[in-house]
C-alpha cells in the first residue's frame, strides 16, 4: 500500500538577514540533513520569513535556498498572505505537497469568530477606560490535497500564540530582544492575555474542523482532516484540547466521531517532547487527525534526538543554527 508521511516542523526564524548570525548558509548546512531525514509527502512549516527584493514582492526566497535540491524543491507550495497578497514579513506558514491541491488555499484569521473577547486591561498604566478587542495576528492555513482514488484530506497549518505574556501599555520596557515587566501583576495579566489569544485561535480552529464534517456527513464522504503545527499547548493543555474536543468531557455519545486524535500518543512518554525548556521536554507540536483518517495511520516519528535546549544561560542561536523545534512526523498507509 503506498504510503503518505505527514509532517510538521517549526524552522525557528528562518530569514537571510545580512550580517546576522548563524547566517542562512550556516543554518542550511545543518537543516537541510533534517528534511531530507523527514522524507515528507505533506510537510507543515512554520516562522518562514519573507525576503524582499528592489522593485519584486517579498518571496520566500530563503525557504527556496533551504528546499534547493531535496525532495521538497518541485513539491506544490501554499502559504500565508498580506492583504496585499504577497508574502508576510515574519512567520509565514508554508503547506508543502507533492500531491496536486484541489483548489485554491484558505487563510482564516478571525473570520468564523470575528467577535473575539473584548478585555480591560487593569494592571496597564493607566488602566483601560473601556475594554479593547484581543486580536491574534496568526492565521489559519488550509488546503485540500488530492491523495488520489477520490480521496480529499484536508489539512491545516497553525501556529498559535506563545506563551510569552502580551505586552501592557506602560508596564513593559525593552532589555534586548526581551519584554521586562514592571510588575509581577502586570506580568501575570499578560500571561493571561496570551492565553485567551491562543485558546481564541483554538476554537476558531475546531470551528473550521466542524465545518468540515458538516460538509462531509452532508455529502456521504468520508471525513479525512489533519491539523498540523506548533500549538504551543500540551496534549491535555486548553487549545489543543479544545481541538481535540475529548467525548468524556463534552458528554454527548453522537459527537464520538468528530473526535481529533494526536498522533503522537504511540510514543513513549519519555521520548514524547518537541522542544527543551530549561531541560524540561515539551509536546508543543502535534498532529491531529479525525478518526477516518486514523484508520490509516501506522506510527509516528519525533527527531528529537540531538534536541538543543536553547533556554539555558549563555546559549545563543550561534550554538545552535538548528531550529530549536523538533520534526514531528505521522506515516499512513492507504489503500
Amino acid at each position: 500500500m503506498p504510503t503518505v508521511r505527514l509532517a510538521t516542523f517549526n524552522l525557528e526564524n528562518l530569514d537571510d538577514v545580512p550580517g546576522e548570525e548563524p547566517t542562512l548558509a550556516e543554518r542550511i548546512r545543518v537543516m537541510r540533513p533534517q528534511l531530507e531525514r523527514i522524507r515528507p509527502d505533506i510537510l507543515c512549516l512554520q516562522e518562514v520569513h519573507g525576503q524582499e527584493q528592489p522593485n519584486l514582492p517579498r518571496q520566500l526566497l530563503a525557504l527556496n535556498e533551504l528546499i534547493d535540491g531535496t525532495i521538497l524543491e518541485g513539491f506544490n507550495v501554499a502559504h500565508t498572505t498580506t492583504q496585499a497578497d504577497e508574502v508576510r514579513n515574519v512567520r509565514n506558514l508554508v503547506i508543502l505537497s507533492r500531491f496536486p491541491f484541489i483548489g485554491d488555499p484558505e487563510q482564516i484569521n478571525q473570520d468564523l469568530l470575528p467577535c473575539g473577547p473584548q478585555y480591560k486591561r487593569v494592571t496597564a498604566n493607566p488602566p483601560d477606560q473601556d475594554a479593547v478587542d484581543i486580536n491574534w495576528e496568526r492565521a489559519i492555513l488550509r488546503v485540500r490535497v488530492n491523495l488520489g482514488q477520490n480521496r480529499v484530506l484536508h489539512v491545516m497549518n497553525v501556529h498559535m500564540k506563545s506563551k510569552i505574556p502580551s505586552r501592557i501599555p506602560g508596564r513593559t520596557f525593552r532589555r534586548g530582544r526581551a519584554d521586562i515587566f514592571r510588575t509581577v501583576s502586570s506580568w501575570a495579566e499578560g500571561y493571561f492575555i496570551s492565553a485567551m489569544k491562543r485558546v481564541g485561535q483554538a476554537v476558531e480552529a475546531r470551528m473550521l474542523i466542524d465545518q468540515i464534517f458538516d460538509a462531509a456527513e452532508q455529502a456521504g464522504e468520508e471525513a479525512l482532516i489533519a491539523i498540523c503545527g506548533d500549538f504551543n499547548d500540551d496534549t491535555d493543555e486548553t487549545a489543543v484540547k479544545a481541538i481535540r474536543g475529548p467525548i468524556e468531557e463534552i458528554g454527548n455519545e453522537e459527537l464520538v466521531n468528530r473526535v481529533m486524535i494526536p498522533c503522537e500518543q504511540n510514543i513513549p512518554e519519555s521520548s514524547r517532547f518537541s522542544l527543551l525548556h530549561i531541560g524540561k521536554g515539551e509536546m508543543i507540536d502535534h498532529i491531529l487527525v479525525s478518526r477516518e483518517m486514523l484508520r490509516f495511520f501506522r506510527y509516528t516519528e519525533i527527531h528529537n534526538e540531538i534536541l538543543p535546549d536553547e533556554s539555558g544561560a549563555f546559549r545563543t542561536d550561534v550554538q545552535f543554527p538548528e531550529s530549536d523545534h523538533a520534526p514531528v512526523i505521522a506515516e499512513f498507509e492507504l489503500p
